[in-house]
């Protein structure tokens, strides 16, 4: 019998690569995103299915985890990858915006998982895999909303670990560096305010230039790390994803507080 996966923001980036690659391992995928005309590409494959889904929608969200339980009758894995970037500074950054960020990145994996736990539970098997970033374990300027939402998805994982162990459910997080997908573009939104504009601007140019670049991973590397979580039988939390992520991740690792702030502020601000 196949293994099924449920993917949510598959309609382009790394959610898109995840959904050809498993389907591509023939297994069956349910790939979910807001616009299911996006998905076009992906219906043309005989193993992905795609449906409508907004993770911000609570009702869509039970409705649509019924559908796919009662077409499929079992999910092995579903991948919590929908989400986007909000950059600036917090004073230039509008209440509606800190809601939909967090409603989006923090509170629709929240409710995604919730309406499979039960599924899960009654078969005694199953795997979570959330998308989270090297952002969850590393800061930059200019992030603090969105790092508020990876950091706190690293630590709702861990929780949750000891929470669905007993029930023979997993869980684990990707935590990808840079990938070469328009995120930036497409789906970054932004806050601006006049008092932080050099500082920002400074900032931009360093993580904008091809020099940085260049050390990003494809979404087709970051979909071979997210196929290797849900099948290599390991018992492992977190996988950091992409050469410049696990670079990152361990100066992190070899720094205080205090070294890693120096080195941050003198490397993006000189200072």
């Amino acid at each position: 019998m196949k293994k099924t996966i449920f993917i949510t923001g598959a309609s382009t980036g790394l959610g898109k690569a995840t959904a050809l690659l498993f389907a591509k391992k023939g297994w069956q995928v349910i790939a979910t995103m807001r616009n299911p005309s996006a998905g076009a590409e992906l219906e043309s494959h005989e193993n992905i299915h795609v449906l409508a889904l907004d993770v911000t929608n609570p009702e869509q969200i039970a409705a649509v985890a019924k559908e796919a339980v009662g077409r499929f009758e079992i999910i092995d894995v579903v991948f919590n990858n929908a989400g986007y970037g909000l950059a600036g500074p917090l004073e230039g950054i509008e209440d509606e915006q800190l809601v939909r960020q967090l409603d989006t990145n923090l509170l629709g994996v929240l409710r995604i998982t919730k309406a499979f736990l039960e599924h899960f539970r009654e078969n005694k098997k199953g795997l979570f895999i959330t998308t989270t970033s090297i952002g969850g374990h590393v800061t930059l300027p200019f992030n603090s909303v969105y790092h508020a939402t990876k950091f706190a998805l690293e630590g709702w994982s861990e929780s949750m670990w000891f929470e669905l162990k007993p029930f023979g459910i997993g869980i684990k997080t990707v935590a990808p560096g840079g990938i070469t997908t328009d995120f930036a573009g497409r789906s970054l939104d932004k806050g601006l305010h006049p008092a932080y504009q050099e500082k920002l601007s400074t900032f931009i140019d360093i993580l904008s230039s091809p020099e940085r670049r260049k050390n990003y991973s494809t979404a087709d590397h970051i979909a071979e790390v997210v196929y290797e979580a849900a099948t290599d039988g390991k018992d492992q939390l977190r996988y950091i994803a992409g050469a410049d992520a696990q670079n990152a991740f361990a100066l992190r690792k070899q720094l205080s507080d205090e070294d890693y702030l120096k080195y941050a502020d003198k490397r993006f601000f000189g200072e």
